[in-house]
């Protein structure tokens, strides 16, 4: 067993986190997540109201007696989600863990911790990290350039930014962007983190709430089956590369601006992916993780394996070559 701050301050098994993924946080797969011994997150906005959030917590409690999050991630729209009230369902409904992206979480932290709530808060930089730790947040998710989803504008990789963190935050880190497998998780600690926070490997998972055949494309893609869109807008977002994603590059690249390619990426069609497992029906996030993702195990297998395979690496000092497990 590996022992770390980061579960004996969230009191799970292993250093290991299952992160807030739109359309697929659901209770399946983080009731999983957590009866394996890691920490999983629901994904507050996955739920169209408050209310469903709150019926959501109840359905996961029903599977898992273990430690649980949720994630809530605050962007700037020009028609937000009631934010506010997503954050009274999630008070309200006793979680005692929240995960914080986006914006600045100083406006919540008061609240959160009044009730008892330990906030991890997600950066992508150093710079965010240190301030987040001086506002008060209990945990730091740091997520390199690898990662899935917004990566920030850096261009930093977590080989680089983890120890940089490492060096200037007391506070319990994960390291996020590029993990699915023990030779991850013991670089990771290496580097100076305290576990690892993984999305894409909990992707291609049987419990995972989408469609088999985007657990299938996970697996056949490689490490460079991803694009990187809004690049221009100053807004970078990793996703799984298909005829949609490249589309929206080439609009952008030839000088297209955010309204000539707002129906391409509009989170309905991103849902449709999920759902129907039509590959190019939307963006669908993905990370260069990919290319370390041979197969689709339960949740209980992924962590597991990726424990032992951790512990292994560390005890014999030696890499860990991984093959496509059956």
């Amino acid at each position: 067993m590996i022992t770390t701050p980061f579960t004996e301050l969230f009191g799970v098994e292993h250093p290991i986190a299952q992160g807030g993924m739109q359309w697929v946080g659901r209770a399946e797969l983080v009731a999983a997540v957590a009866n394996a011994g890691a920490l999983g997150f629901l994904t507050a906005l996955t739920q169209p109201t408050p209310e469903a959030l709150a019926a959501e917590i109840e359905r996961c409690r029903t599977m898992t007696d273990r430690p649980f999050g949720v994630n809530l991630t605050i962007l700037p729209t020009l028609t937000p989600p009631p934010y506010d009230e997503y954050r009274t369902a999630i008070i309200e409904s006793g979680v005692k863990i929240v995960e914080t992206a986006g914006s600045n979480p100083e406006p919540f932290l008061p609240l959160l911790h009044q009730h008892g709530i330990k906030v991890i808060h997600k950066c992508t930089s150093v710079r965010h990290a240190v301030k987040a730790q001086d506002l008060g947040v209990d945990a730091i998710s740091i997520d390199g350039f690898e990662c899935a989803g917004h990566p920030g504008e850096d261009d930093l990789p977590g080989l680089v930014l983890v120890p940089a963190a490492a060096d200037v935050i007391n506070i319990p880190m994960i390291a996020s962007g590029g993990f699915a497998d023990g030779r991850g998780l013991a670089a990771a600690l290496v580097l100076g983190a305290d576990g690892i926070n993984m999305g894409t490997r909990f992707l291609a998972t049987r419990e995972a709430p989408i469609h088999q055949r985007v657990k299938e494309q996970i697996v056949a893609n490689d490490a460079l089956s991803t694009q990187l869109i809004f690049r221009t807008l100053r807004n970078t977002a990793r996703v799984a590369d298909n005829s949609v994603s490249r589309e929206v590059v080439r609009i952008l690249g030839d000088g297209g601006q955010f309204a000539d390619i707002r129906e391409l990426v509009a989170g309905a069609r991103g849902r449709k992916v999920y759902e129907e497992g039509d590959i190019d029906a939307g963006i669908w996030y993905a990370s260069t993780a990919q290319g370390l993702i041979h197969d689709i195990p339960t949740v209980a297998e992924v962590i597991d394996r990726i424990v032992s395979d951790a512990e292994a690496a560390i005890r014999s000092k030696m890499p860990l070559h991984d093959a496509p497990h059956t």
